[in-house]
């Protein structure tokens, strides 16, 4: 015992010593101050952070995100101002050979000082900035950063510009362009610094950069190379070396290497191997399983840096091909044809600081449970933070990655287009590693925009062919080469590949539908004209009452207030919704009921869409809906609201994204069912049609054995509805555990029964059990509570007779003011 103690103690203190001399990385995020330069006196600041939740943690400001404070808030812009800190580092810091300050993110003018010397500027948000302070670090420090508002430099930008660009200012400033306004987002253009600051100090090496190459991939192994870039600061003559070691461990199995190292930079490649590797799958599909790898520089027995990454084994392909009626735009995972289902997501909040990782956790674990594999990120927001991705790898939801240009034309100096390639090279390297990153894409409707929204009017030939070669040199040169260059990604220049007034939209490419909503078509259209792809086409409604309530700071639902129509960004929504409503639902008399109606109008018409891309299987293989999330409390195109409500929208997303899907349409007087499988299985079962009428009395009944193949779709079932009273009726339709609801009219026209809704409500551990039962069918049941908590399913139907139970995850402690709404009262 005593000789396996001193062992161990040997053991301990080897690795202690082997560890000694890793990089140090220092947090410099306290003691923070800010002041506007000729605003306030010096107030205390949150590091991460920005200027307006500073001033509003002061009480300097009014909450934008309430009433209409919004406007109150427009003056920040219009200043310069100015942060500074203090902190002191010890003599074991200052006696490493190399100290360097690191900026992850400054938005976005900033000219930073350390102890009254200049040491850098930034001029993009979306780059890190790196500074030598060696020479200047000392005991006791001063760091002060100076914040140039970001007019001040569009403007000179914008003189300098050889021609008047669309869409302002925006465009000169490398920053998240949805800060300048969106007709889902608010106007606050806020400045600060919205990412860590850190001091990184070190002696002879480290590691700068790790890249694990795919090389080959087959069933019994996986060829890897990892691409590490080390930096060697010893003191060496040119030819000299110094013998080293990295040691890979790979779930606990370890490989050995050495290297030599000399003085400077340089990438080593190490290949790899994994016997009968595990695929990483999205989560509908398999397992997304993650590879846990340990990199250690190892030099004169001590371990000088270490960095662990956890990396998915699996391929991702765009298949983009000319076929017989077009070109296909779909992904192939691990060799397989993906269906891709999910949404367009945007950032969180308006000020990145308010996002915590659990706010991650909950959104994308919302993303997954919805049956949802894929998001897009949209290119106005942010390259999102670390942990974003890094949740979408464990939970297997690929990410659609465009670059941080939106809705424009971009200038192309020289001095932008050298601040975009050093932003797209910093973050494709970022991300590279990531098996959730399936797509880089070079911007969100730029061609679209400067083909069909105007732009080229009034403007010479040569006008026009400069700023469209500023384009190309952008999205067709720059960016696919550094996607080609730094990572394994396959890359799109743009979405859409062609705008809706183009006729080809229908049949090559990706596809942003429109026409309803913004061309004002009605839903059917979207079960008309079904594209390749569909990566983006939605529509709006009201939030959820406790959104409601907190705009208006108010208990009671009042959708005429001054503050609400602050919250409407497009200039039509309110009037589409009111018209939409009466198209297909009987408009309600009182604005509780009007929300909750414009949520089921919304449902239908994105499901219907849904339904149609994936009955329409394998012309069209994916759907992407805008938008899931909201970044401040608002009317719009979200399916989960700025609280984490989840919508009406949400919940019938979710079942209509089922890997197995029974999917009904009417055609005339006929109506046909399809069943969608996006599995990789051949499944049987039985497949049961029943009609019955409100009370729960059957009209028509039938049953037959089917085979439904893998990853496809198929018509299975079709009968005419003549001599039946449609209004009065509903199709359920069953197969192996899955059930489908079909109405043969429209919400408006269905004679609904009246009749009370039985109810039981039992305490459990993490909430409450709801059983419900009725003798009539009740439409779109909607529970709602003042509780903060989920229900397991909502905005649901529940058939004659039928006995529901839905559970309620809560902290609360009782449920008494739990209320039922349900169209049958409208």
């Amino acid at each position: 015992m005593r000789k396996t103690l001193m062992l161990l103690s040997l053991i301990l203190i080897w690795n202690c010593k082997s560890k000694k001399d890793m990089p140090i990385h220092i947090s410099v995020s306290e003691n923070w101050q800010f002041k506007g330069t000729d605003t306030l006196d010096w107030k205390s600041a949150s590091v991460p952070g920005n200027v307006m939740t500073d001033l509003l943690d002061h009480k300097i400001i009014e909450d934008p995100f309430i009433q209409t404070n919004e406007e109150k808030a427009q003056w920040i812009a219009t200043k310069n101002w100015e942060y500074k800190t203090t902190f002191s580092l010890n003599d074991s810091i200052l006696k490493k050979e190399n100290i360097h300050l690191n900026f992850e993110g400054l938005d976005t003018y900033a000219t930073i000082f350390l102890n009254d010397s200049l040491i850098g500027q930034s001029n993009n948000a979306f780059k890190t900035f790196a500074f030598d302070i060696k020479k200047l670090i000392k005991e006791e420090n001063e760091l002060y950063i100076y914040f140039t508002k970001t007019d001040e430099k569009e403007e000179v930008a914008e003189r300098k510009n050889p021609y008047k660009l669309t869409e302002g200012r925006r465009i000169f400033t490398r920053k998240a362009q949805f800060q300048y306004g969106w007709d889902w987002g608010p106007k606050l253009n806020t400045s600060g610094i919205w990412k860590d600051v850190s001091i990184k100090a070190w002696n002879d090496f480290k590691i700068d950069d790790i890249f694990i190459r795919q090389e080959k991939l087959t069933s019994k192994k996986v060829n890897l190379v990892a691409e590490i870039i080390i930096e060697c600061d010893l003191d060496l003559e040119p030819d000299e070396t110094v013998q080293s070691e990295i040691k890979i461990i790979i779930n606990e199995k370890e490989t050995i290497r050495e290297i030599e190292l000399s003085k400077g930079i340089h990438t080593y490649k190490i290949p790899l191997e994994i016997k009968n590797p595990k695929l990483w799958w999205t989560h509908n599909l398999g397992n997304p399983y993650l590879y846990n790898f340990n990199f250690q520089l190892i030099s004169d027995g001590q371990i000088k840096d270490e960095k662990i990454i956890k990396k998915g084994i699996r391929t991702i392909k765009l298949i983009s091909k000319k076929d017989s009626i077009g070109q296909s735009f779909y992904f192939e995972l691990n060799g397989k044809a993906l269906y891709a289902k999910g949404s367009n997501y945007i950032p969180q909040n308006s000020f990145q600081n308010k996002v915590t990782n659990e706010h991650y956790e909950k959104l994308l674990s919302d993303v997954a449970d919805s049956n949802m594999n894929m998001l897009r990120v949209w290119g106005g927001g942010i390259y999102e933070n670390d942990v974003f991705y890094d949740i979408c790898d464990e939970k297997g939801i690929l990410v659609w990655q465009d670059f941080m240009f939106a809705c424009a034309m971009y200038p192309g100096d020289k001095a932008f287009l050298e601040n975009i390639k050093e932003e797209a090279e910093q973050q494709v390297k970022r991300l590279r590693n990531h098996a959730s990153i399936a797509l880089w894409c070079g911007n969100n409707e730029n061609s679209e925009a400067w083909d069909r929204w105007g732009w080229q009017e009034n403007r010479t030939n040569q006008e026009k062919k400069e700023i469209w070669d500023d384009y190309l040199v952008v999205f067709d040169t720059i960016l696919p080469k550094i996607v080609a260059k730094f990572s394994e990604t396959d890359y799109w220049e743009t979405s859409p590949k062609y705008g809706r007034g183009n006729p080809l939209y229908e049949f090559e490419g990706d596809a942003h539908d429109w026409w309803v909503w913004h061309d004002e078509y009605h839903f059917e259209y979207l079960e008309k004209r079904v594209p390749r792809f569909m990566s983006e086409f939605g529509f709006q409604s009201f939030p959820s009452f406790e959104t409601l309530k907190y705009i208006n700071q108010n208990d009671t639902i009042n959708l005429n207030t001054d503050a609400i129509k602050a919250h409407q960004k497009h200039v039509k929504g309110f009037r589409l919704i009111d018209e939409y409503m009466i198209r297909d639902y009987k408009k309600p008399i009182n604005d509780e009921d009007y929300a909750y109606v414009s949520q089921l109008l919304q449902a239908k018409g994105i499901i219907m869409g849904i339904e149609a891309h994936r009955r329409a299987k394998p012309k069209n293989m994916g759907t992407l809906y805008w938008q899931l999330n909201d970044c401040w409390p608002a009317i719009s195109w979200s399916s989960i609201d700025y609280f984490g409500n989840w919508k009406a929208l949400q919940y019938k997303a979710k079942k209509s994204f089922e890997n197995i899907l029974i999917s009904s349409i009417r055609e005339k007087n006929n109506v046909k069912t399809f069943i969608i499988n996006d599995t990789f299985d051949t499944i049987k079962g039985n497949l049961k049609i029943k009609v019955i009428d409100f009370y729960g009395k059957e009209i028509k009944s039938d049953s037959l054995k089917i085979e439904v193949l893998e990853n496809s779709s198929k018509e299975f079932y079709s009968f005419s509805m003549k001599n039946m009273d449609k209004k009065a009726a509903v199709l359920v339709t069953e197969f192996n555990n899955q059930k489908s609801y079909f109405y043969f009219v429209k919400p408006k026209e269905l004679i609904l029964a009246k009749g009370e809704i039985a109810k039981e409500i039992i305490r459990l551990k993490n909430g409450f059990s709801i059983t419900l039962k009725s003798a009539v069918l009740q439409k779109d049941v909607f529970l709602f509570t003042n509780e903060k908590g989920h229900f397991s399913d909502n905005f649901f139907d529940l058939l004659p007779n039928e006995t529901r139970t839905i559970y309620f995850k809560t902290s609360a402690t009782s449920l008494d003011d739990l209320k039922l709404k349900t169209l049958n009262e409208i």
